[in-house]
């Protein structure tokens, strides 16, 4: 096998989250009384808290209580998967095994919070697997830039160009692919976009179909 290692990113690629996420939201807007739905939703997927900000201030107003909105649904959130455990996507583990059993060596390149995203390894039972982090406050530009899978590379101490990227958003996918990684792409909430389509190396269902994808020479 080509690659020496793996860059995952998390929400909506490793675990259900995105949808979780989803649910909460869609409870507080109605509680406020505001129109709000799952396309509304998708334009905050793959990017950093300010600038889910920005957006959200855009739509409903500068006065948009945004960081009381984040805060509480984060709480929604660690009390929901505490309590009924943490959705992990088809194919996972089967993955992260082979990479681990083939010396790949495994990074994860998350826009989420150190706190949230050493809570969601820990609860999948998956921390031990990485070899590195990088998580939102690691970076200072968010994806669509590749500074997160470039920091997740020099962490591996190897060239992006042996990596290979696996990712569920469309901004994931131009940082990835920005980076000079292999692009792995496994759809969530969003599709493929026509601008984005040239730059993904793989388009799989899920990880085991990525997997398998890779096996055959990646």
């Amino acid at each position: 096998m080509m690659i020496k290692g793996a860059v995952f990113d998390m929400d909506g690629l490793m675990f259900d989250t995105e949808r979780l996420v989803y649910e909460n939201w869609q409870h507080m807007m109605d509680e406020l009384g505001l129109p709000y739905d799952l396309e509304t939703f998708k334009q905050t997927i793959g990017r950093r808290k300010k600038e889910v900000e920005l957006f959200y201030r855009a739509t409903y107003g500068e006065d948009f209580p945004y960081w009381e909105l984040s805060g509480r649904g984060k709480s929604m959130y660690v009390k929901r998967i505490e309590h009924e455990g943490l959705p992990v996507k088809k194919g996972l583990y089967d993955i992260l095994r082979w990479l681990r059993e083939s010396g790949v060596r495994i990074a994860l390149a998350t826009s989420t919070s150190r706190h949230t995203t050493e809570l969601n390894l820990r609860l999948a039972k998956v921390s031990g697997y990485f070899d590195a982090l990088v998580c939102g406050e690691d970076v200072t530009n968010g994806k669509p830039h590749p500074e997160v899978f470039l920091t997740a590379a020099k962490k591996l101490g190897l060239a992006p160009s042996d990596c290979a990227a696996f990712e569920d958003s469309i901004n994931g996918i131009k940082s990835a692919y920005a980076a000079g990684m292999i692009t792995v792409m496994v759809p969530d909430f969003l599709q493929p976009t026509e601008e984005i389509k040239p730059m993904i190396s793989h388009l799989c269902a899920d990880l085991n179909e990525a997997m398998e994808a890779l096996k055959e020479g990646a």
